[in-house]
């Protein structure tokens, strides 16, 4: 079985419409448009005229509106002015006054400074004199007092030595009887004492050597660090 044939013939819509003949058309034609009623050209003048004469109205009606604001501006202007008359009129009254109370106050003020100043001096004069009789006798006491502190720490000084001494020798002897050793002189006691405090000298002497030479040697060995690092990093840059 074949297939159906379902195929229209074209049908050209122009020659269709010729075919069939004029239609009516809806909706005014160029000709009713052409035709259409036009005014002339009094007509037009009249309209322009009466365009202008309501521009007329307008400028007219804003003519009337700044004359009442002027004259509104004008009244405004007298009320401040007065009021500006009348606080300047009162400021220039407080100045009077003002002027006339320190000039009353300044008589009265240079009566009063007069009579403190005369006061003021001789407080003054009475405090100069107490200050140069504190001052004399500070210095005598100063004076007296410095030999007297230098005597006293020369004092102090030999009381330590001594009790040091005595210290010494007291821990010398207790060692000696318990050891059942015959008990020395007093002056052997002194000089080994004394040989003593030389050997402690010498120890810290010979510590505070051996701390510097252990610096400087850090020092070196930070140095020769530090070079290393700078020549190793130019020459990763180069």
């Amino acid at each position: 079985m074949g297939k159906r044939d379902n195929r229209v013939a074209y049908m050209n819509p122009v020659a269709m419409a010729r075919w069939k003949g004029s239609s009516q058309s809806v909706g005014p034609t160029i000709q009713d448009y052409l035709n259409r009623p036009r005014p002339t050209w009094e007509e037009v003048k009249k309209q322009l005229e009466n365009k202008k004469k309501g521009s007329k109205a307008l400028a007219e009606f804003e003519e009337k509106m700044n004359e009442n604001w002027k004259k509104e501006l004008e009244k405004s202007r007298e009320k401040l002015l007065s009021g500006n008359v009348s606080s300047s009129k009162k400021k220039e009254k407080k100045k009077k006054k003002k002027k006339k109370s320190s000039r009353s106050s300044s008589s009265s003020s240079s009566s009063d400074s007069s009579s403190s100043s005369s006061d003021s001096e001789n407080k003054r004069q009475g405090k100069k004199k107490k200050k140069k009789k504190n001052r004399s006798h500070r210095s005598s006491d100063s004076s007296a007092s410095e030999p007297e502190s230098k005597e006293s720490l020369k004092k102090k000084k030999k009381s330590k030595d001594e009790t040091e001494k005595e210290k010494y020798i007291s821990k010398k002897r207790k060692k000696i009887h318990l050891e059942d050793k015959p008990v020395s002189s007093e002056s052997s006691s002194e000089s080994d004492y004394e040989e003593e405090v030389q050997a402690r000298k010498k120890k810290r002497c010979e510590e505070r050597e051996k701390a510097k030479k252990k610096k400087k040697k850090q020092r070196k060995k930070h140095s020769k660090k530090k070079k290393k690092k700078s020549s190793s990093s130019s020459h990763k840059s180069e």
